[in-house]
């Protein structure tokens, strides 16, 4: 057995020592340690159980520079306040800690003027970047995009031809949400729109569907910038008395939480008098008392997938892009109902 001696006198497991015990090969031991794609579940398993049982910890030093990486990803998230990234960002530190890789987290706050955060991350020779959710498209990041590996899951920015994507079927998503309001008999169904690539595809698809009906002429939109002040002022602006809708379609479940916040305060009943669609499935639209109708955009698939996409496009950083589109499911809850007519 070949072993090397630390500063105590004992046996120091090595590489060989993990192979020979999962009874594979050191390159597959290599690969594996890495997070690297192409090994079997199997393998996997036999390799990480074996260096679990060994108490084998690679030369995390040693290794990054023989490698030229350092097994970190840098991740920006879009926005804290919103639930839904929360859970997807807990889905893709779940499948970075399986694939050995850490995470480092930031905010996208100011990045439109300040790009010390990609600064950081480059500093600290991050293997790849992540974009989760609607990134402001600024220069330094588009920088960054086209020599770091980069995903973007949940948005659409950067759009270069070199970052792969992973979201939602944004526009299939609003389109099945009208459809269900039509089927329960709403025709004045409006939009709580936001801004970015994802929030202008859920738009388009809300109208889509809306001319689809011969609904043309009920077709509102009030956009919001995303924040809450900014949802409110979109809610009150669309329930103001004269010609108010029966139904509104809002951009995430947090805009729709406000939305009926707003209708309570006017003294409507959800949905009695106002039925009420939200997005993304959040832990929000899951809690019993609220019981949001939503649409599932899926985080846990989301985020598994952004990073095998990432490690694959570390791995091999000139392939060609891909984009893929999850199908939103719809989840009807207790907030829409039949229109009242």
């Amino acid at each position: 057995m070949s072993t090397s001696s630390d500063t105590g006198g004992r046996s120091r497991p090595t590489i060989v020592d993990v192979a020979q015990r999962a009874g594979v090969s050191k390159s597959l031991v290599s690969l594996v340690l890495r997070g690297q794609p192409g090994a079997s579940e199997s393998n996997r398993t036999a390799v990480l159980r074996a260096a679990e049982e060994l108490g084998y910890r690679a030369n995390a030093a040693a290794r990054s520079l023989a490698q030229q990486r350092t097994h970190t990803v840098g991740a920006v998230l879009s926005d804290l306040r919103n639930p839904w990234f929360i859970d997807l960002l807990a889905a893709v530190r779940a499948e970075l800690t399986a694939h050995g890789l850490t995470l480092f987290l930031s905010e996208d706050f100011g990045m439109d003027r300040d790009a010390s955060v990609l600064d950081a991350f480059i500093e600290a020779r991050v293997d790849g970047l992540l974009c989760l959710g609607t990134l402001p498209p600024a220069q330094h990041l588009l920088s960054t995009a086209r020599t770091l590996p980069t995903v973007v899951a949940a948005g659409r920015e950067p759009d270069l031809p070199n970052v792969d994507v992973v979201t939602g079927d944004d526009r299939s998503g609003a389109a099945r949400a009208v459809d269900h309001l039509v089927e329960l008999g709403h025709r004045r169904i409006a939009h709580l729109a936001g801004t970015g690539r994802a929030a202008d595809l859920r738009t388009d698809g809300y109208r889509d569907a809306m001319r689809r009906h011969g609904l043309d002429e009920y077709i509102r939109v009030e956009v919001s910038d995303r924040s809450e002040p900014g949802d409110h002022l979109a809610a009150v602006a669309l329930l103001q008395p004269d010609d108010r809708p029966t139904a509104i379609l809002a951009n995430n479940d947090y805009a729709a939480v406000i939305t009926m916040s707003h209708a309570k305060q006017l003294g409507l009943d959800v949905p009695h008098d106002l039925s009420v669609v939200g997005y993304d499935n959040s832990y929000l639209a899951r809690l019993g008392y609220i019981g949001l109708t939503t649409l599932d955009n899926n985080y846990a698939d989301m985020g598994r997938l952004a990073v095998q996409r990432l490690l694959a496009r570390i791995a091999d950083p000139q392939s060609a892009r891909t984009v893929s589109l999850l199908d939103p499911e719809l989840k009807v809850g207790s907030t829409s109902g039949n229109a009242e007519h």
